[in-house]
């Protein structure tokens, strides 16, 4: 605004006769009318009326295009106007975004460390603090993730980065730097993670957001109604390679419990083999050469090569396996299944059976192909329940343990395998009934190593289905690990799987699915009888 002190007496005003002002800053002299008017020919310095333009200044009103400072006028001066002309009022911004949160980016520096990139401007905290801050908390990051590095170089400037926006959003000026310091120390108390997956990799946020998850999935306790959207149709599971009939036509079943002496495709090596136990020759031991791994491609030099998972060997190169064992073989046909152990259906309910169990088996191959050789069972709370490994049928002799999957050695197999199969499943009955609801992943091949026929199923494998759809699985410990954030089947290759923990894994998954999906996962189609759906299950 300007003050009255008469810097333009000497000017007409843009007015004229028309300006109605009390107070005009301008002159309305005639004489001072004509100067300026002959002057301003030869000047260049006199501006150009205001009315004369028809552009409109972008912050003033058009019918004011000075504005008196009015704090320095008296009330019995100030300006009166005409009706039907606005008041100047103080300007303002209106529609304005607010005012934008110093949310950092980052570019990482040549040591790694990242750095913000914020308008300091719109940042509470000064930007050379929050810089500082956030050097000592990627350092702490990288001596925590030493060790999974490798495997993500950038973890520990993401984290760090994620820390200090955490920290940041919570805090003000006074209590920045001593949060900060908090959650150094916090850092330093952090188990040193071994995986990815392990529950020490992640910021403070994902800390305490597992935790919450984890508390919840803890204290939900499973109630059949919440399962009964998600239970596999009948229509499902036949998709799915469920028995849920046994023909009479197979008869009694169990006449043939061992294929020794048979002629048989070893499942490892493909090649052909006389089924015999292992002390009919010793030589049987060591008869197969085959890669206990899967062949994935991985990208070797910029090329994509096929390896195996076990040994690294490429797979179009090396067709000899770096492992040395029997020959298996695997029967998939269900009748086949029902002549080596009769089929049989669930009991109907009695007073002491579960409403909900979750159910994990571990197998063997042996003289009468692929058998359960434990069968592990937790109810709805996770609590176990039943764990017991099973002798094999008369005239059926284990020919590999199949330790590296299974779990089961074969001392304590001969110590604690007491009860055969038919024995288990009397005592399972007990427990589950045809009404009970079982919960498992891939439990068609559980059911059908156990021989039964049970209807009421929730499958993790259908709940989480593959990207690429049937007849693919994804693995339970792949599961386990992205939606639990915790490691199963972990071991060196000699303790193996633990068909107590896998249990548990896949109640837990259907205690997130429950948590955190409302509506029933679409069943994708596979074929009936298909070896494919079973073996890729396996693997």
């Amino acid at each position: 605004m300007f003050n009255t002190r008469h810097l333009f007496r000497d000017l007409p005003c843009p007015l004229g006769l028309s300006c109605n002002r009390q107070i005009c800053l301008f002159s309305h002299d005639p004489t001072v009318v004509l100067k300026v008017t002959q002057v301003q020919p030869h000047s260049a310095s006199v501006p150009v009326p205001i009315a004369a333009t028809s552009t409109v200044p972008s912050k003033r009103r058009a019918q004011f295009d000075v504005q008196l400072d009015l704090r320095k006028v008296s009330s019995s001066t100030r300006p009166s106007y005409p009706a039907n002309v606005e008041r100047p009022t103080k300007l303002q911004r209106t529609g304005a975004a607010a005012k934008p949160v110093a949310v950092p980016t980052a570019s990482s520096s040549a040591t790694g460390v990242p750095i913000l990139m914020v308008n300091a401007g719109q940042s509470k905290i000064p930007v050379s603090t929050r810089q500082s801050m956030l050097k000592l908390i990627y350092d702490h990051f990288v001596v925590l993730y030493n060790a999974v590095l490798p495997q993500n170089p950038t973890l520990a400037s993401e984290h760090a980065l994620r820390q200090e926006e955490e920290i940041y959003g919570r805090t003000n000026k006074s209590t920045y730097r001593n949060t900060v310091i908090t959650s150094i120390a916090a850092l330093k108390k952090r188990p040193t993670p071994t995986s990815l997956a392990h529950s020490s990799i992640g910021t403070a946020g994902d800390l305490a957001a597992r935790r919450e998850e984890s508390d919840a999935q803890t204290s939900l306790q499973l109630t059949p109604s919440q399962l009964e959207p998600i239970l596999l149709t009948p229509q499902d599971l036949q998709r799915w390679n469920y028995m849920v009939e046994i023909p009479v036509e197979w008869g009694a079943g169990g006449e043939s419990p061992s294929a020794d002496g048979e002629l048989f495709t070893c499942e490892r090596c493909k090649m052909p083999y006389i089924v015999r136990p292992l002390d009919h020759d010793p030589a049987i031991a060591e008869a197969c050469h085959y890669h206990w791994g899967k062949p994935l491609y991985r990208s070797i030099g910029g090329e994509r090569t096929r390896t195996y998972t076990c040994c690294s060997l490429t797979a179009d190169v090396h067709a000899d396996g770096c492992t040395r064992g029997p020959h298996v073989f695997y029967e998939t046909e269900a009748s086949l299944l029902h002549a080596r152990h009769p089929f049989s259906e669930s009991p109907p309910s009695t007073s002491s059976v579960l409403d909900i169990v979750a159910l994990d088996c571990e197998m063997v191959y042996t003289t009468g192909g692929f058998r359960i050789a434990r069968v592990s069972v937790v109810d709805a709370s996770g609590k176990e329940v039943f764990d017991e490994l099973i002798k094999m049928d008369d005239g059926v002799q284990v020919v590999d343990f199949n330790t590296r999957f299974s779990g089961i050695r074969p001392e304590e197999y001969t110590t604690r395998a007491v009860l055969p199969l038919e024995s288990v499943r009397r005592a399972l009955a007990q427990l589950i009934s045809a009404d009970t609801i079982l919960i498992g992943h891939a439990l068609d091949n559980d059911l059908r190593a156990l021989r039964m026929v049970h209807r009421r199923v929730v499958d993790t494998a259908v709940l989480f289905p593959h990207p690429r759809g049937p007849p693919y699985r994804r693995a339970l410990r792949d599961l386990t690990k992205e939606y639990l954030s915790r490691s199963i089947q972990a071991g060196d290759g000699s303790k193996g799987h633990s068909s107590v923990e896998d249990s548990v894994a896949s109640l837990d998954l259907v205690k997130r699915f429950v948590l955190n999906t409302k509506t029933k996962p679409t069943v994708a189609t596979v074929g009936v009888g298909g070896h494919g759906g079973g073996d890729v299950a396996r693997l």
